[in-house]
């Protein structure tokens, strides 16, 4: 199993890119249909939320454990 810090590593690293994607998406689907623009876009925007809730998840689980390790 990965340390806390690891996921929490690679959780924020898959944010960013996902954040930092955003405008090249807009791009990469400009010649879509409208439809499959939105679909396409807010699958992203999903994939982002459940990643940024994902990272707030285990951080508050990482400072949960460093005060049962201090206490």
């Amino acid at each position: 199993m990965l340390s806390i810090e690891t996921q929490i590593e690679r959780t924020q690293r898959l944010l960013d890119m996902l954040e930092q994607d955003a405008p090249l998406l807009a791009i990469r689907v400009a010649e879509l249909t409208q439809e499959h623009q939105r679909s396409a876009k807010d699958h992203a925007a999903q994939l982002t939320a459940r990643a940024r809730a994902e990272l707030q998840r285990l951080q508050k689980e990482q400072s949960k454990s460093a005060l049962h390790a201090a206490g």
